[in-house]
C-alpha cells in the first residue's frame, strides 16, 4: 500500500506541474491539500486503512482535475505504450545494436544468404505438417515446377550477363505477395513449352541447377563446361516477357519427363539474419578479420547501382596495409593474412572455401583492382573488404575502398534461421 500510496503522489505530481496554469485557485489548492495528506501519511508510517482512505481521497480530486493525463482512456495508454516502445527500439536500433539479414551469399559459407535445398524426387520432397516446421524455423518457401509436356529439360545459358550462367530477366513481381519487388525469371524448355519461375532477385538459381542436374560438380560452370564440349546444347527461338522472340542457346540435360511430372522442386531457404553491433566501433578501431557491415552510399559504383545500402564483407586491409592476391592467398604487408578462420581455409581451400581470386577487368567497374600481379596499398581514412566467397563476390576488387565515416559495425550474433548456425557470428 506504501507503494501504491507513493505512485499516486507521482501522478499527482506530474498532473500538477502539466496542468497548473489551467487550474483554477480552489482546484490547486484541493490538490496540494489531498497531496500533503497523503504524503505526511507515508511520513507517519500510516497503516494501510488510512492510506487507502488518502489515496482514494487523492484519486476523486484528480479524477476532476486530471485533464487528458487522469483518468486516461485504454486507447491513450496504448497509444503512449507503442510510442514509447518504438522511442526505445530506434535508439537501441541506430546507436546500440541493429538487426540486420544477409542479402547474397558473397559471404559464404561464413554466412549464409538465400541457399536452396534441393529435392531429387517427389518422395523426398517435406511433408505440410514438416514445411510448416520448415518455414517457422528456417524460412523455407517451397518451388514446385511440373513439366507442361513431354519432353527433355533444357536449359537456356547465358554466360554474358554477369550474374550467373543461366539466362533469366529481370521482371517487376511482389515479395511475400504484397511487397512490390524485382524478380529474375527463369524459363526452362520441356519439349516444345516454356516453363517460368520466378525467384527473388538475390537467390542463386544456378546453385539450384547444379545440384538438381549436375550432381556432384563442385560448379555450374564445369558441369555446362562438358556439356557444350560435347555439343549437347540446341539453340531455339523463345518468345520474351518483352513480347518479341529471341534465340536462345539451350543445353541438353539428359534428363525425359511427362507432362505433369515433377521436373523440379526445391526450398529458398531464408539468409542468416543478425544482431550488428554498432557500438564497439566508436571506441576502438576495426581489426583485419573482423566481419564487417558499412553503408555504400559514398562509394560511388554501388551508389549509381544499388542505391544507398548495408552491405557485409570481411575486413582484410587498414590504412597503409598493402593487399596482393596470389590465388588462393590473401596476401597482406608482404605474408599469408591472418585474423580470421576463413582466411586460413580460403588458403587452403576447406570444405566450401574456395580460395581467393584476383579481379578481373571490367567495363562496368573502372575501379577494379588486385589484379594478378598487382599490389595496392590501402588509403587514409579508408578499408578494404572482400567477401569470403571470393568466387561470387562483388566487393574491394570491384567498387574500391570503404570511407572509414561509413563503418556501421560487426556482426555478434545470428538469431534466425534456428539451425546449427544460431549462435554467436563467426
Amino acid at each position: 500500500m506504501r507503494t501504491n500510496a507513493a505512485n499516486w503522489l507521482e501522478l499527482a505530481d506530474k498532473v500538477h506541474h502539466y496542468r497548473r496554469d489551467l487550474l483554477s485557485a480552489a482546484e490547486r489548492t484541493s490538490l496540494q491539500q489531498a497531496v500533503e495528506t497523503l504524503r505526511q501519511q507515508l511520513r507517519d508510517k500510516a497503516d494501510s486503512s488510512k492510506l487507502k482512505l488518502g489515496i482514494e481521497s487523492l484519486e476523486g480530486v484528480l479524477s476532476r482535475v486530471g485533464g487528458t493525463h487522469y483518468p486516461k482512456s485504454s486507447w491513450t495508454e496504448n497509444v503512449e505504450f507503442f510510442l514509447v516502445a518504438a522511442i526505445v527500439i530506434l535508439g537501441i536500433r541506430a546507436y546500440i545494436v541493429q538487426p540486420f539479414k544477409i542479402p547474397t551469399n558473397s559471404m559464404w559459407p561464413s554466412y549464409n544468404g538465400m541457399t536452396p535445398e534441393v529435392f531429387a524426387t517427389p518422395a523426398d520432397e517435406p511433408g505440410s505438417v514438416e514445411r510448416v516446421l520448415r518455414f517457422v524455423t528456417m524460412g523455407a518457401r517451397p518451388r514446385m515446377l511440373n513439366a507442361p509436356d513431354d519432353g527433355e529439360i533444357l536449359l537456356p545459358v547465358d554466360a554474358g550477363q554477369g550474374r550467373g550462367l543461366i539466362k533469366y530477366q529481370e521482371v517487376a513481381g511482389h515479395s511475400w505477395g504484397v511487397l512490390p519487388a524485382q524478380l529474375r525469371e527463369y524459363r526452362l524448355l520441356v519439349g516444345n513449352r516454356l516453363i517460368v519461375t520466378q525467384v527473388p532477385l538475390d537467390f542463386d538459381f544456378d546453385w539450384v541447377v547444379r545440384d538438381a542436374f549436375f550432381p556432384g560438380r563442385k560448379t555450374l560452370f564445369d558441369g555446362l563446361r562438358e556439356k557444350f564440349a560435347h555439343g549437347d546444347y540446341v539453340d531455339r527461338d523463345v518468345p520474351t516477357a518483352a513480347g518479341y522472340t529471341e534465340r536462345v542457346r539451350f543445353v541438353r540435360t539428359g534428363r525425359m519427363v511427362h507432362a505433369g511430372e515433377r521436373m523440379l522442386s526445391f526450398d529458398i531457404m531464408t539468409g542468416d539474419q543478425l544482431f550488428v553491433d554498432r557500438l564497439s566501433y566508436h571506441f576502438v578501431k576495426p581489426r583485419v578479420g573482423d566481419g564487417f557491415v558499412f553503408r555504400t552510399g559514398n562509394i560511388p559504383v554501388l551508389r549509381e547501382t544499388q542505391g544507398d545500402q548495408y552491405y557485409i564483407k570481411r575486413l582484410v586491409g587498414t590504412p597503409g596495409d598493402v593487399m596482393e592476391v596470389k590465388e588462393p592467398v590473401l596476401y597482406r604487408n608482404g605474408q599469408p593474412i591472418t585474423g580470421a578462420a576463413a582466411f586460413d581455409k580460403n588458403a587452403r581451400r576447406v570444405g566450401n572455401y574456395g580460395g581467393y581470386f584476383n579481379g578481373r577487368k571490367d567495363d562496368r567497374y573502372p575501379n577494379a583492382q588486385l589484379f594478378a600481379e598487382q599490389k595496392i596499398t590501402v588509403p587514409a581514412d579508408s578499408y578494404l573488404a572482400m567477401g569470403d566467397n571470393s568466387g561470387n563476390s562483388l566487393d574491394g576488387r570491384y567498387w574500391g575502398f570503404v570511407p572509414a565515416k561509413d563503418v556501421i559495425g560487426r556482426p555478434l550474433w545470428i538469431y534466425y534461421p534456428f539451425t546449427k548456425r544460431w549462435g554467436i557470428a563467426p
